[in-house]
């Protein structure tokens, strides 16, 4: 891995997944919070898809980081996580 100082685009990258990694945090954390009262948490089918989404997003984004130059998927068959506007 480059070093973060000398390549602002990686740094850039690793701001955007940990901002994605942020929203599953807080997502969590309301809903934990929000059900204090009970040993058990339940979520609804929505809350369930947005952690879904930043999760696969994430992953999308560290496995084409790993990925050598050399194998890289084109953009028409790389596997695309749809959102929700």
């Amino acid at each position: 891995m480059e070093p973060l100082t000398n390549n602002p685009k990686s740094t850039q990258q690793l701001t955007r997944q940990l901002a994605s990694l942020k929203v599953v945090s807080r997502l969590l954390s309301h809903e934990l919070h929000a059900q204090s009262s009970s040993k058990t948490v339940t979520l609804s089918r929505d809350e369930v898809f947005e952690l879904q989404t930043c999760i696969d997003l994430f992953i999308e984004e560290a496995s084409r980081r790993l990925s050598p130059s050399s194998q890289n998927v084109s953009t028409a068959d790389a596997p695309l996580v749809g959102s929700r506007n």
